[in-house]
């Protein structure tokens, strides 16, 4: 048997280059096959925490921090879709048009991680293309609790978690953790709590990794 591998994915669902470097860890996995043994675990980050409930045009958004013009955050988006593409991911310009802020959909993959790996890489997919490929709002409480509901999970239980505080203090928690390590962009991908590789990279860098350190020949 390999060496079992720990994964702790610190991303935000309102980033396209998480679900491009979630396609890519999956791929770099599936690719290895059986004889790697993985423990993946989501943490949260916030791009925007301050956002409001509303959101923010993306345009107006990237502009204003980056200094981008309409130009080149349209060649920006379209590298990103093709790169989606090639993964499987799929990013509609057109629908996914505004952040959001996403705290809440935070404390639900919480709350799916309490319950297990599969529901909180299940729920974590799931709100990245219901963002990403569908543009829906989800910083909506509605819209996460239908979210969490198509994959099967408690829809009243969500709905309760939402409406309270419930997993708030562990989510901070989790946040403040990661920032005080030095991350400070996302996704950031920590192997055995040692080995950081950030950015989307493509899956072959995360099955050089992988390989190395489950120690598996490649």
């Amino acid at each position: 048997m390999s060496k079992p591998v720990k994964i702790d994915f610190v991303s935000d669902v309102a980033c396209p280059w998480c679900a491009i470097g979630l396609a890519a860890l999956e791929r770099a996995i599936a690719s290895i096959g059986g004889d790697l043994q993985v423990e993946l675990h989501f943490q949260p980050f916030e791009l925007n925490p301050d956002m409001g409930a509303e959101g923010e045009s993306i345009a107006d958004h990237l502009g204003r921090k980056y200094g981008l013009s309409a130009e080149q955050l349209a060649q920006n988006g379209e590298a990103l879709r093709q790169r989606g593409e090639a993964l499987g991911v799929r990013i509609d310009l057109q629908k996914r048009d505004r952040i959001y802020n996403t705290f809440d959909a935070h404390r639900l993959l919480h709350w799916a991680g309490e319950l297990g790996a599969a529901q909180q890489h299940a729920l974590k997919r799931a709100l990245l293309q219901a963002y990403h490929g569908n543009g829906r709002n989800v910083s909506d409480r509605d819209t996460l609790v239908d979210i969490a509901a198509a994959i099967g999970l408690d829809a009243g239980e969500a709905r309760r978690i939402l409406e309270t505080d419930t997993y708030a203090a562990q989510v901070r928690e989790r946040e403040h953790f990661y920032q005080q390590h030095g991350i400070r962009a996302v996704p950031s991908v920590i192997f055995n709590d040692r080995h950081l590789v950030q950015g989307g990279q493509p899956p072959e860098v995360f099955e050089q990794a992988l390989r190395q350190l489950a120690g598996i020949s490649g």
